[in-house]
């Protein structure tokens, strides 16, 4: 069984114990207060003893945890003011993710995996138009169509307007104002470098859960761009987690986690998030840690989650809050109330006063009971606090055994291909069916001149060979007439069948 880790040191040394790792835990304080430092800690601490993390940079700030550190004078200071004498410096193993493939391995889903529940608020949809957006997964689904990048489902949703009628029974009612405001939500998706986001090959969940060298791989999802559209940001990240709940199998109670995942800015995930996201988003935290994963909050204030999420943190770092509006107040009182009382410590007045690098820290000891709070310091990482160089940075991505699995797109065969294909076979057959029956015009009103032409000859043995030969035309046409309308009879009919 690994050893607790120390994460805080003040009167009372605070260690986080592995085993009760998975029970979730919160980060919060102001701007400037310590919580990357911290973050770094925690992640840096699960590596050491083979944990998998994953994380999002929304800074920039965490690719330094692939270099040992030692340069910095303020963590020397913190590391002789603390008494840490056996102190290591060491990096730890990482892999570079982002989303538009700039600052590390390019990270996908697809559209199917996103599912309609996370698409329809990434969108930005209301009711209505998520309830099409559904049919349209429900219609591809039933066809065996795939949806894998944004032209699919553009296509898809361009095939159900234009065939409203037919799908109206059996699914419901399909608006073309709704589906309209869909292609126009993926317009402005796409303008934000949302179609990077979706595509093959899909991101690989087993890529992310790696160890090497008996230290747990740190993932770092380069977040600065991404967090230019925060509902893109909130809401892959929200995938993942419901990917990794829906993936992974029982673990029951474990020594240490099988990975962590840390949420940067979470209060992301539940803003202006409608009550059936909400509920996901708790039924996952409540459920994932039983698949031995453990998520980690970071948010500037703890009323940015839930209360129904809260409750579920055990293990809780909290640096310095202010208290310069009703708000902050009441954040700071309901922040000192969430801890197990210090008979030595006044919690509230201590949240104010904290430092930098200070924070009140709880943990949830051998029985899974929150411990006492204590003030204590943070000890410093011994990865390299700070990024890396862009030059640093690529030899990392260059060097990684995952290079040149996820740079190359793939496109295969997919809803758009086939949608379009049986849109240019029909548009073929609707030509050549006008055509055949602009010719068999043309010959009726060739016969009928001909015919004309031999009345007035008045030769009887004429008009009835005249006769004759349109007849013998005029059967010519009407079976080439149906046959054309077997043959498209026959594709249609096995279109909608295929349907």
């Amino acid at each position: 069984m690994p050893e607790p880790t120390l994460i805080a040191k003040g009167n009372v040394d605070c260690n986080l114990l592995p085993r009760m790792a998975n029970r979730h835990g919160l980060i919060a304080g102001a701007t400037g207060t310590g919580k990357t430092v911290t973050l770094q800690k925690m992640a840096e601490a699960f590596s050491r003893i083979g944990v998998p993390v994953f994380m999002a940079d929304v800074k920039g700030d965490l690719s330094g945890m692939a270099n040992a550190g030692g340069n910095n004078p303020k963590v020397q200071g913190r590391i002789e003011q603390l008494g840490l004498a056996d102190f290591e410096f060491g990096g730890c193993p990482v892999t570079f993710w982002d989303v538009y493939g700039n600052n590390g391995h390019p990270i996908r889903t697809t559209i199917s995996e996103m599912g309609p529940v996370l698409l329809a608020r990434l969108l930005d949809l209301n009711e209505t138009q998520a309830g099409v957006l559904a049919l349209a997964f429900k219609i591809a689904d039933d066809s065996g169509l795939l949806l894998l990048d944004m032209k699919d489902l553009r296509a898809m949703l361009q095939y159900v307007a234009d065939n409203a009628k037919q799908f109206t029974t059996e699914y419901g009612t399909v608006s073309a104002t709704s589906v309209g405001a869909i292609q126009r939500g993926l317009l402005a998706l796409e303008e934000q470098g949302g179609d990077k986001l979706f595509g093959e090959p899909a991101f690989d969940l087993r890529d992310m859960m790696r160890v090497e060298n008996g230290h747990g791989v740190i993932n770092v999802m380069a977040a600065e761009t991404l967090m230019n559209a925060p509902k893109m940001y909130s809401t892959f990240l929200l995938w993942l987690l419901s990917e990794l709940f829906e993936t992974l199998p029982e673990a029951g109670d474990m020594d240490k986690p099988k990975m962590c995942f840390f949420f940067d800015e979470a209060h992301l995930l539940f803003t202006d998030a409608p009550a059936a996201l909400l509920e996901k988003i708790e039924q996952v935290v409540r459920l994932i840690r039983s698949k031995g994963v453990g998520i980690y909050f970071i948010s500037q204030n703890p009323l940015d989650i839930p209360d129904e999420v809260l409750g579920q943190l055990g293990n809780r770092v909290q640096h310095a809050l202010r208290a310069f509006t009703p708000r902050d107040q009441k954040a700071v009182k309901s922040a000192a109330q969430t801890f197990r009382v210090n008979p030595e410590l006044d919690v509230e007045t201590a949240i104010t006063q904290l430092g930098v690098g200070e924070a009140l820290v709880s943990f949830l000891d051998e029985k899974g009971i929150p411990s006492i709070v204590q003030r204590a310091f943070i000890v410093p990482p011994g990865s390299q606090i700070g990024p890396l160089t862009p030059q640093e940075r690529g030899r990392v991505i260059d060097h990684s055994s995952l290079f040149g699995k996820y740079e190359d797109a793939i496109d295969r065969e997919s809803a758009y291909e086939i949608l379009k294909k049986r849109s240019d076979e029909a548009a073929q057959q609707a030509a050549a069916q006008e055509q055949a029956e602009a010719q068999a015009k043309a010959e009726a009103v060739e016969a009928k001149a001909e015919a004309r032409a031999s009345n007035a000859s008045g030769g009887a043995g004429d008009v009835m060979g005249a006769f004759a030969k349109s007849a013998a035309r005029a059967v010519g046409s009407n079976l080439g007439r149906q046959l054309i309308r077997g043959v498209l009879g026959s594709l249609f009919g096995g279109s909608s069948r295929r349907r």
